[in-house]
């Protein structure tokens, strides 16, 4: 979402982090480039001129003129007035109520409150041990209960809407939830293509009935600067406790994330980081800022890591590698659902510090890359071709790339990119490995062209 934004305020500190002095002449050039920055990434004016006001006055204080390193020091400056700006802390869901604790999220059609109500359940079910109820009162849009009936019973989650009604749907569905012990209901709501009197007189009845402890508004994050005028009228009939930014995997300039909460003062608490339904991620203000500045997200990526990687697999291939053992297509297959599971290589990518100073093309190759064609075409392989991909030669690429939908290139492609995976873990295994790889990517690739995945 502020990969725009962080390629260019990482620009205009490049040329600030070479200078032993800085003058208030360099700093204000520096930040004339900031303001641009922002713009384009459809921060509100007010807040965006805030911000650099902040920004002036540190800047220009003893805190950087004495400072050994002055550009280092305006992009620390930077770096915390971003926090400053976002909320400082992670602000999590208040459920210290009596249960069933109601959750009502509301928001315009399209944004994604049907997906997010299923992210959210099982957020709460997986992390935090609670049992939680889904129910949608959105009696408008065509199949819109079927489909969190469907997302509820992939995640083994209950699903409970009876009645015709907004008012009775809920009441049902509160009823349920306190004689089953249920800890969380969550309440799906209709929205429509824009505000209007309709949609804000049946939320504010939904509202009173059900006294919710958390009332999130949902957001497309490339809505914008509508993004944050919307929630302020739903703020206005609702009282809204926290803000979930949604898609923010597409290509949002990042203006809402960054103008939300100065325009609104309500708290962002989720960000929508993928399709799936365990793409929800926990807002942290100092994490987002870290990404946005180039120097990524290491919490983050450890704790994907420790909740997406199966140790008992990743154990089996360390041994198969330990013994000597060569490193084939069912590993690389493990491997891939295992990225998939934590945003694909780009969200990797995003969150190790210095990726950022990757070739672009190294960098547009990785998000791009298509992890679930490269499972599918494995997929298609015999357990033999996967053992011994050498065997796998014209009849059987043409057979390989029937049976996934895919063209022979693309199995060439796969294969190349597994002769490269095989190489690099050869290298792994000794001393400096991981340095050296990085050291490839640095200088444009792996041997022969192409990234691991």
């Amino acid at each position: 979402m502020f990969s725009q934004l962080g390629d260019r305020l990482k620009d205009t500190f490049k040329n600030l982090t070479g200078r032993g002095r800085l003058t208030e002449e360099n700093i204000s050039d520096a930040l004339r480039e900031v303001r641009k920055a922002l713009l384009e990434a459809d921060v509100a004016l007010p807040v965006a001129k805030a911000f650099l006001e902040r920004v002036r006055d540190r800047a220009i204080g003893q805190e950087v003129l004495s400072s050994l390193s002055p550009g280092q020091a305006v992009i620390k400056i930077v770096h915390d007035e971003l926090v400053t700006l976002m909320g400082q802390e992670n602000e999590s869901l208040n459920l210290a109520t009596r249960p069933p604790a109601v959750i009502l999220l509301a928001g315009l059609q399209g944004a994604g409150k049907t997906t997010t109500a299923a992210k959210l359940a099982r957020f709460l079910s997986e992390r935090q041990k609670k049992r939680v109820l889904l129910t949608s009162v959105d009696v408008y849009r065509p199949a819109a209960v079927e489909q969190l009936r469907q997302l509820a019973a992939k995640l083994e989650v209950e699903f409970r809407t009876e009645g015709e009604r907004p008012s009775s749907i809920v009441e049902d569905a509160l009823q349920h939830a306190r004689t089953r012990a249920f800890d969380v209901l969550i309440i799906d709501t209709a929205g429509r293509l824009h505000v209007d009197d309709q949609m804000m007189t049946e939320l504010a009845a939904i509202y009173q009935q059900v006294t919710p402890v958390e009332t999130l508004f949902v957001v497309d994050s490339m809505a914008g600067q509508d993004a944050v005028r919307s929630a302020a009228a739903f703020d206005a009939a609702l009282a809204l406790t926290g803000v979930v930014l949604t898609k923010t995997d597409g290509d949002a300039r990042g203006g809402a994330a960054l103008s939300i909460r100065s325009v609104t003062g309500k708290p962002i608490k989720f960000l929508g980081v993928g399709e799936a339904t365990n793409a929800l991620e926990p807002f942290h203000p100092s994490r987002v800022a870290s990404r946005i500045l180039g120097m990524g997200d290491v919490v983050t990526l450890v704790e994907d890591v420790q909740r997406s990687v199966d140790e008992t697999k990743a154990k089996k291939i360390a041994e198969k590698l330990r013994k000597g053992k060569s490193f084939d297509l069912e590993d690389f297959r493990d491997q891939l659902f295992q990225v998939e599971k934590m945003g694909g290589l780009g969200g990797l990518l995003e969150k190790l510090p210095g990726a950022a100073q990757l070739p672009a093309a190294v960098r547009q190759q990785a998000t791009g890359g298509d992890t679930i064609r490269l499972i599918a075409i494995i997929n298609s392989m015999t357990p033999g071709e996967r053992a011994f991909p050498a065997v796998i030669k014209g009849s059987r690429k043409r057979r390989i790339a029937a049976g996934s939908g895919t063209e022979v290139q693309e199995v060439n492609r796969l294969l190349k990119q597994f002769a490269q995976m095989q190489k690099m873990m050869k290298k792994m295994k000794g001393k400096g490995g991981l340095a050296r790889m990085m050291g490839q990517l640095k200088g444009g690739g792996l041997p022969g062209g192409g990234f691991p995945f």
